[in-house]
């Protein structure tokens, strides 16, 4: 239920359900985890961008197989929900939203790192209207990203916000055409994948790991990063690239 496909440096990710409106069964979640699997296992492939079949990026949870007792089925055991939302990974992944996004489908989107949205898409946790709550990261992600009155509105009310508004607020990194959002965040992963993978996780992991931290710790670990880097034969080859006037040839390690 989740494709997986390589293009250059990047690996695509594909929730294909578009019957149900990719809502998130057993076998999205085991799907979700496999191809994640296949991007972080993967040396050539430095960046992820996810996607969903359809006009729809993701509903949420299968409310059926909830209603039959199966919760347990739509998340699996490193991952958590949809196999991703709790995932302990080193590559940055680019959700790319080009319909609505609702209740699980927003909090998939929280767990990527960076967000590219067509103005078809919306984001919202309407689990109140359901007596549930958004347990899936959403109400803990979603103030750390939004003004708190923003989130709130957005937890309170159940209501969706347009993509739009998102941006507005900094969930969304870019906007585009409807239609055109995976071409977008191919183009951004593409970005991302020009610079040395190595530096790029250890920035990624610091960026994540560090929020909040005070100074001396994060400047411990910064440095210590450093430290790490200069071992791997990328750290020199960024220097002798600028000396010699070329491009850089990374390697990944």
């Amino acid at each position: 239920m989740v494709d997986y496909e390589v293009r250059g440096r990047v690996g695509v990710l594909t929730i294909n359900r578009p019957d149900k409106k990719n809502a998130v069964n057993g076998d999205v979640a085991r799907g979700m985890e496999a191809a994640i699997d296949r991007l972080e296992e993967d040396p050539e492939v430095w960046v992820g961008v996810l996607q969903g079949s359809g006009s729809v990026f993701c509903a949420g949870a299968d409310l059926k197989a909830i209603n039959e007792g199966r919760a347990g089925e739509l998340q699996t055991e490193r991952g958590g929900f949809a196999g991703i939302v709790a995932r302990a990974r080193t590559k940055p992944i680019i959700a790319a939203v080009d319909g609505p996004a609702l209740a699980g489908g927003t909090e998939i989107v929280l767990a990527c790192d960076l967000v590219v949205a067509s103005t078809a898409a919306s984001f919202g946790i309407p689990e109140v209207k359901r007596s549930l709550v958004a347990a899936a990261g959403g109400l803990f992600r979603l103030p750390r990203l939004l003004p708190r009155n923003i989130a709130l509105e957005l937890g309170l009310t159940g209501d969706p916000i347009s993509a739009e508004r998102a941006a507005h607020f900094g969930l969304v990194n870019e906007l585009c055409e409807p239609g055109g959002a995976l071409d977008a965040a191919l183009a951004l992963a593409e970005r991302i994948a020009k610079n040395a993978p190595l530096a790029v996780r250890e920035t990624r992991r610091l960026m994540l790991e560090l929020a909040g931290a005070d100074d001396e710790t994060a400047f411990r670990e910064s440095g210590a990063a450093m430290i790490n880097l200069a071992s791997t034969e990328d750290f020199w080859e960024g220097p002798k690239a600028f000396l010699e006037k070329r491009e850089p040839e990374w390697k990944g390690r």
